[in-house]
This record gives C-alpha cells, sequence and structure tokens, in this order.
C-alpha cells in the first residue's frame, strides 16, 4: 500500500501524517507513507485544499484532519490482512 500525504507542510500537514503512521502501526499492515509537497503533484490530484491524504493513487480525504480512528478504518478496508482488533 501506497500512501501519500499532500501539503506544504504545515501543521495540519505534520498532524496527518503523524495519524496516518499510528493507524498503519495499529493495523500492522505494510505501507509506504510519503509526504508531497511539490504543489503541481497536489493538483495533478485534484486537491484544492490540503492536507490530504492519498491511498494507492485514490484520494481519500481533503481540507481536513481526520482522526486516527477514522484513518484506520479507512486502511482496514483497503489493506488486506490488516488486524481488525485493538482501537
Amino acid at each position: 500500500m501506497i500512501i501519500k500525504v499532500l501539503g506544504p507542510g504545515c501543521a495540519k500537514c505534520a498532524t496527518l501524517e503523524r495519524r496516518t503512521r499510528e493507524a498503519v502501526d495499529a493495523l500492522g499492515v505494510g505501507a509506504t507513507i510519503e509526504k508531497v509537497d511539490d504543489y503541481p503533484t497536489i493538483v495533478g490530484y485534484g486537491v484544492t485544499a490540503t492536507p490530504a491524504l492519498v491511498v494507492d493513487e485514490k484520494v481519500v480525504v481533503s481540507g481536513r484532519v481526520p482522526t486516527a480512528a477514522w484513518i484506520r478504518d479507512v486502511l482496514r478496508h483497503r489493506a488486506p490482512g490488516a488486524r481488525h482488533d485493538g482501537p
């Protein structure tokens, strides 16, 4: 699974990245997490409000920082072999 956190590097972007890493760790899935701050690349995803989260090239959230639980739920449904126990 390839996960991208899109944004210019603001505090909200850092929070989204931290929560995403927590969710990946909690689920025990293999994932690569990339930070993308290149404006043309961000716009190329159709994102007009950051931060945004992209999972396997699909934008799953934009313009807000969801909870770690919300991110876990999204990743759980996209990752084969994800643990379904825990918070």
